[in-house]
Formats: C-alpha cells, sequence, structure tokens
C-alpha cells in the first residue's frame, strides 16, 4: 500500500472524535488572546497522540520527530470573533463577550477557525497513527489571535524559532466559499497586506451657533474622508490592487457644539510593499494638507493597529502540494484559489524561519449557498469539509515526508 494511502487508511477511525471535537469547538468559541480552554483541549490532544508539546505566546505546538528527514510545520488558528451566531444550527454558539464598546454581543467561530484546529489535529492523530509510512518531523502549532493580528508575532517573540526544530516547509489552509470537498491553490501573493489607522485630528471647539469662532474637526474629517477616495483612483497605478476604506468617523456628543477633535478608523489593503508604502504615504499626506487647510491648531496623529503581512505563496512549494492534492483529490476538486483581498498574520510564522511555505483554501458549501467569512450566518458543512481540511493537510505532508517518494 502507498504510504499516502496507509496513512489516510485511518481515517475512518478518527472521523467520529474529530466531529464531536468540531461541534464543540463551535459551540465554545474564545476570543483573541483568551483561548485558554481552546489550548488546553489541544494541548491535552496532542498529548495523548505522543507529541512533544510546547505552549509559547499564546498558542500550542506539537512536536512528532519520527527519524531523519525533512521537517514540516502545519499552522491552524483557533480564535473566534465577537459576533452573535444567527445560523440556528443546533450546535451554534450562544456564548457572549463584552466588545471594545462595552456592549454585550455573543462570541462565534464565523471565520472557521474551529475546522482549521479539528482538520490539524486529526491530520497529526493519521500521521501519529502511521509512523512507518512516514520519516521525518511533523509539527503541528496552533496559533492565537489571528484575527487581531497578534497571535503569530506572539508566538515569534515567545521564543518559537528555539521551541521547534527549522522547517524545511510550512503549511496554512482556510475554509472559504468555495464548494464543499474542493481545495484552491495559487502561487504568489494570495492574501493582501492589511493595516489599520486611527487618524486623530484636532479642531477648537465653539458653540454650534458660532463656528467662526472655532475650527470644527467634523468638516475636517468629512474633507478628508472625500480626499481619501481619490488615492486609489488617481495615485495607484491601473492594474495594481489597493483599497483604502473609511470604516468609522467619530466627533462630538451634541448637536450644538462643535467638538475639538475628529477620530477616524481607516483600513488599507495592498499587494506589493512599493504599494503599501505609496498608499501609507498618501493617508497621511491627504489628513495633514487638509489640517493645514483648515487651519487646525495641532497636527494630527496616526496610529497604527492590526497590521498583517503580506501572504505570497512560494511558487515550488505551491507547485508540489498542488500537484499532491489533483493527484490524490483529482483534478477537478483543485481549483485557482486567485487574489483574496482579505489578510492574514500566518506569513510571520514561516518568515521567523526564513522558511518557505504555501497557504491553501478549502472549501466549505453547498453550490450557491456560500456565506462570506464573518458573517453571524457562517456554517460550513461539517462533511465533507472535515474530511477534506484533514487529508489536505497530510497529503501536503507525505509529499515531503512520504517513504515511497522517487
Amino acid at each position: 500500500m502507498p504510504s499516502l494511502d496507509q496513512v489516510l487508511s485511518r481515517l475512518g477511525a478518527t472521523r467520529a472524535w474529530q466531529e464531536e471535537l468540531y461541534l464543540h469547538l463551535h459551540a465554545h468559541p474564545e476570543l483573541s488572546l483568551h483561548e485558554e480552554k481552546t489550548r488546553a483541549l489541544v494541548a491535552t490532544r496532542l498529548g495523548e497522540l505522543g507529541y512533544e508539546v510546547r505552549t509559547l505566546g499564546g498558542g500550542v505546538v506539537g512536536v512528532l520527530a519520527n527519524g531523519p528527514g525533512p521537517v514540516v510545520l502545519s499552522r491552524a488558528d483557533i480564535d473566534g470573533l465577537p459576533v452573535t451566531e444567527q445560523t440556528g444550527l443546533p450546535y451554534a454558539s450562544t456564548d457572549t463577550t463584552v466588545d471594545e464598546s462595552g456592549d454585550t454581543v455573543g462570541l462565534m467561530h464565523a471565520c472557521g477557525h474551529d475546522v482549521h484546529i479539528t482538520s490539524l489535529l486529526g491530520a497529526a492523530a493519521l500521521l501519529a497513527a502511521e509512523p512507518g509510512a512516514w520519516s521525518g518531523t511533523f509539527v503541528a502549532l496552533f496559533q492565537p489571535a489571528e484575527e487581531i493580528a497578534a497571535g503569530a508575532r506572539a508566538m515569534v517573540d515567545g521564543g518559537l524559532v528555539d521551541a521547534v526544530p527549522r522547517p524545511d516547509v510550512v503549511f496554512g489552509q482556510h475554509v472559504l466559499g468555495h464548494t464543499a470537498g474542493v481545495l484552491a491553490t495559487q502561487a504568489g501573493p494570495v492574501l493582501s497586506a492589511g493595516d489599520s489607522v486611527k487618524v486623530t485630528v484636532f479642531g477648537k471647539g465653539s458653540h454650534g451657533s458660532m463656528p467662526h469662532l472655532g475650527v470644527d474637526p467634523v468638516v475636517l474629517a468629512s474633507a478628508i474622508v472625500l480626499r481619501l477616495q481619490a488615492i486609489v483612483s488617481r495615485e495607484v497605478p491601473p492594474g495594481e490592487f489597493a483599497v483604502v476604506t473609511v470604516g468609522a468617523l467619530n466627533a462630538g456628543t451634541k448637536s450644538n457644539v462643535i467638538p475639538d477633535r475628529a477620530t477616524l478608523l481607516v483600513n488599507l489593503r495592498t499587494y506589493d510593499t512599493e504599494t503599501r508604502a505609496r498608499v501609507v504615504a498618501a493617508v497621511e499626506r491627504v489628513v495633514r494638507g487638509e489640517c493645514a487647510a483648515a487651519g487646525s491648531p495641532q497636527e494630527p496623529t496616526f496610529d497604527y493597529y492590526d497590521q498583517f503581512p503580506l501572504t505570497d505563496n512560494d511558487p515550488d512549494v505551491t507547485s508540489k502540494v498542488t500537484d499532491a492534492f489533483r493527484a490524490h483529490f483529482g483534478a477537478d476538486r483543485v481549483v485557482p484559489l486567485g487574489r483574496v483581498p482579505a489578510s492574514e498574520d500566518f506569513s510571520r510564522i514561516p518568515d521567523a524561519f526564513d522558511a518557505p511555505y504555501t497557504y491553501w483554501g478549502v472549501g466549505g458549501f453547498a453550490p450557491g449557498t456560500a456565506v462570506p467569512n464573518h458573517s453571524p450566518f457562517f456554517a460550513p458543512l461539517l462533511q465533507p469539509t472535515l474530511d477534506a481540511g484533514t487529508e489536505a493537510v497530510v497529503v501536503a505532508a507525505m509529499a515531503y515526508l512520504g517513504k515511497d517518494l522517487s
């Protein structure tokens, strides 16, 4: 029996506990940087499977050394979102949390991280059960706080590079809106770099009936919103990708009071470092220019947060994994991923090791029923999504670790 088939022959034995685990995780998500129960559950399961378990930076790493050969690292993110679930599923989350505004909101795995956890644990179990079929080291990494771009950096800062063997290749996957059971791959940039910035502009407070005695930051902020819209259309070359979105404008509390400041929350997405630098510089230039034009009494401030790196798949690794997917799943179940304007902090992990990587999509929906990630209605099909996610990790890993490789 080929080594890959030998490992996957155990899938029937893991499917039941994987499905049970998935239902539990979906019903009990945890917010970024608060994934204590999820982390403990993962660590316990990895230990039961015979992995050497290490906790660092809020995450968990399991290492299974199985003789000489390559080191393969596969990563899953583990955090949920402050979203009130509306799927109507019998295992829907009813947990709640308090958001940044102090309001009580629901907690939900609205981005499929429960699928990622369960798939990687299943793959880890399959590889551990058939050590005779492969040689090398498999590293299963479970990362916190992806949704706020903090988890990968926390694990790296927490000593990840010294805690595990240097990987020869790193994998990541994400459940997306493709048909359940379909895999989506692509070389090169696949997820955009993302930057959020809180811009504060300053005016001079006054009575609403006497605007001439003040400097109105509401008018100033409104002018900035309009002027920012021209950055992509007039400063980014045609054919290059960029998005500039103003997601919030906040100022004042009463209709007859001109406030002394306004804040804007701006989100930027780009696919290369040059465009990213150009857009960031343009945003700051526009803000400063409008402040000067309005006679603002103070320089604006820029506070950057939730900064995501570019996800740029290695061509050779992607080609090898794609070929392995086609050989196992069939060419009709492997499709181009395309460029996705969403962002991830995954690449900080392989970049810390200077290791090549690839990141692929796993379909989770019946045709015509997909809803976007982060929706309160996000509900991937239990199967064949879990099987496909589990098999994908094993197939990719065995492309490097399998004993019958030519």
